[in-house]
């Protein structure tokens, strides 16, 4: 039989599927001293997102362009969550390895990310300084920047920190967050994947919202809270379809835009948009809302985990992605953009 690049991907990654999934959740930690200098990153242009397809609509999704990213250091990879400094440009990152990263993404003449400049990564530190070398202690899977702030949330042991962003000497957290939800209902390798702050006018007033992967209450839904602002608390995110939770940010009206992935030996590997209305991100509440885009492995696609949300130059609303290829030569680093159509 003759298979298609999308359908020969689409059987390798169902028949690894409980492979990849041991890799997802096994303790790995990249080896070698501390990375404080640039890192050389190769990236290669994505012009398509359903392979073999020149396609660009999907929904209310535009795609623009992407990159896979490669590099020769054996630190890089595992990239959980990013934010952009400057639209679309600038951005800060940090791997589920203990490490943050910063970069570059540059566009060609027709507004498609073209290349990744300036990549470094730098080791993070306990507050002695040293190296922070447990798994249980880096974990980071969620972010969130606001006024020279990084707010981080952590899975296994589960906090929420803030920490002083300084590309070049990025110390211990100076603060740990009340994450409002009880300990004992975070589960140890499915808690805060996303740290999103609203928007300052909204209905939140720029409060910040912390989202589990797969902490889920008796109904099956996934713990959420409003750590920060004047609508303070526990809330939950509805749960359907066998789709964690992996990353999430604010649009500017005030929904929540949520980043999604699905693996399984039937399906393989899959990912998906879904907007939660911001009216129902309240305490106490079931919050909720449509499937914007989903995707499987005849799109390229990989372990999706990081979504920024921002403003291009020409006013067009820009939703970026990235993945974590767990160091797993099963796997990918890529970025993508779309634009986001708004009726």
């Amino acid at each position: 039989m003759i298979l298609s690049r999308g359908g020969f991907r689409q059987m390798l990654f169902a028949a690894a599927a409980l492979f990849v999934a041991g890799v997802l959740l096994s303790p790995v930690i990249a080896a070698g001293p501390v990375s404080v200098g640039p890192i050389e990153i190769s990236a290669r242009p994505i012009r398509e997102f359903q392979i073999g397809r020149a396609e660009t609509k999907f929904g209310p999704l535009e795609f623009v362009g992407g990159l896979e990213m490669t590099s020769p250091s054996r630190d890089f990879g595992a990239l959980s969550a990013f934010r952009f400094l400057k639209p679309g440009s600038d951005f800060i990152g940090v791997a589920d390895t203990g490490f943050w990263f910063f970069g570059t993404v540059t566009h060609d003449a027709e507004k498609r990310p073209s290349g990744i400049q300036n990549f470094r990564m730098r080791q993070m530190v306990d507050a002695s300084g040293q190296p922070a070398g447990e798994k249980a202690e880096v974990d980071a899977e969620g972010l969130s920047v606001k006024d020279g702030i990084a707010t981080v949330g952590f899975e296994r042991d589960h906090r929420v920190s803030q920490f002083n962003i300084d590309p070049d000497d990025m110390k211990a957290p100076f603060k740990q967050l009340d994450f409002l939800i009880p300990a004992w209902e975070l589960r140890r390798n499915r808690s805060f994947e996303t740290v999103a702050r609203a928007n300052p006018y909204g209905r939140h007033e720029g409060g910040l919202v912390v989202v589990s992967e797969k902490s889920l209450d008796k109904s099956g839904n996934n713990y959420a809270a409003i750590i920060e602002g004047p609508r303070k608390g526990v809330f939950t995110v509805k749960r359907n379809d066998d789709f964690d939770i992996t990353d999430g940010a604010f649009l500017p009206n005030g929904d929540l835009l949520l980043l999604e992935r699905s693996l399984t030996m039937a399906g393989g590997l899959k990912m998906r948009l879904r907007r939660i209305y911001g009216e129902s991100i309240e305490k106490g509440a079931v919050a909720d809302g449509p499937v914007l885009m989903e995707a499987d492995m005849s799109y390229q696609i990989d372990n999706m985990e990081g979504l920024d949300i921002w403003t291009r130059d020409d006013g067009a609303l820009m939703v970026s992605l990235i993945s974590d290829d767990n160091h797993s030569i099963l796997q990918r680093n890529l970025y993508l953009e779309f634009i986001l159509h708004e009726d």
